[in-house]
């Protein structure tokens, strides 16, 4: 129960530091939203923020996938399953969920994706 439930807080701050980098670009956290961030279009030199934007908007939505692994890491959490291979059904190793605390391949499957 303690392993799980460092799981679960490592897990959640880590979607609070995400949550707090979109806020800081200004993206909504809703992740049925588009993600379209609001932009002065008067803006005087329009191609630098056209180029902003498309560069900002590749950011929020790299943010909104991490989110979406985060929340299905949470899910698996709360199932029992967290550390249980998508794949073959092994056991993820704790270092690796260490290291990547969203992988849902153990080392062998994740290799074999490549």
């Amino acid at each position: 129960m303690a392993d799980q439930d460092s799981q679960r807080a490592a897990l959640e701050a880590e979607r609070e530091r995400i949550l707090g980098q979109m806020r800081e670009l200004g993206a909504s956290i809703d992740m049925d939203d588009d993600g379209e961030l609001d932009y002065d279009e008067n803006f005087a030199d329009s191609a630098l923020v056209t180029a902003e934007r498309g560069e900002v908007d590749a950011i929020v939505g790299s943010l909104k996938e991490t989110l979406a692994e985060i929340d299905a890491a949470l899910a698996k959490v709360e199932a029992g399953t967290y550390d249980t291979c998508s794949n073959c059904g092994n056991k993820i190793g704790a270092a690796r969920l260490e290291a990547m605390p969203m992988a849902t391949l153990c080392m062998e499957c994740a290799s074999a994706a490549k």
